[in-house]
């Protein structure tokens, strides 16, 4: 559900937009035990490969965290990003830093669990706000969420069907794995690798939904 007004939560902790209109602003997060932060080099990264593919994107930052992919989207000039996030305090927190960088209007932020988040998305939101053009998918490692999230964005219908999707996982999760439950599917997809990266304990990539 989106957030009704309320008291500022306490940040420790800051991350840094690198590009974009809001360029070097510093927005607090919490800093707190399985918040994971998208690291400055792999934020880069992954935003030299969508720089042609950002500007009006509909994205949706799922599993958010600090925001940090969501507002570098909307720094680039994404037209809208929905934010879930089910930490109450972190949730919170992306709806004051959107407000601070004045870009309020072009979020929608749920505080909930993500499967919940996505059947609000599809039944509340006007038909401008879809299809998802970008989907950033991060999710916390060791936990198993990474397929059935992703398959639950595809079964309810509000991704484009040649959206661009960031996975960032574990490594014992392969594309293979992805691509047999997107293939099992009622209607069948399949990831198109575009750019990918190993980096130690974990892989990220950036891929094209396709149907089969």
């Amino acid at each position: 559900m989106r957030h009704n007004k309320q008291k500022n939560p306490k940040a420790t902790g800051r991350i840094r937009i690198i590009a974009g209109q809001f360029r070097g602003r510093q927005l607090p997060v919490l800093d707190s035990p399985g918040l994971r932060p998208t690291t400055d080099r792999t934020k880069e990264t992954l935003f030299n490969w969508l720089m042609q593919n950002v500007h009006d994107a509909i994205c949706l930052d799922g599993f958010a965290g600090s925001g940090s992919l969501g507002f570098e989207a909307l720094s680039r000039g994404a037209k809208h990003v929905y934010f879930v996030e089910k930490t109450s305090q972190a949730s919170l927190q992306i709806t004051h830093n959107a407000a601070g960088l004045g870009c309020a209007q072009n979020i929608t932020s749920y505080h909930s669990e993500f499967s919940q988040a996505l059947q609000n998305i599809k039944q509340n939101e006007s038909e401008h706000s879809l299809p998802i053009n970008i989907l950033f998918l991060d999710p916390p490692f060791g936990e198993g969420l990474l397929i059935p999230s992703l398959c639950a964005c595809v079964n309810h219908q509000i991704l484009a069907t040649d959206a661009l999707i960031y996975l960032e996982h574990e490594s014992a999760v392969t594309l293979m794995h992805i691509n047999q439950a997107l293939n099992n599917l009622s209607q069948p997809y399949h990831l198109k690798p575009i750019k990918q990266h190993v980096t130690g304990a974990f892989h990220y990539g950036l891929y094209q939904l396709l149907r089969r």
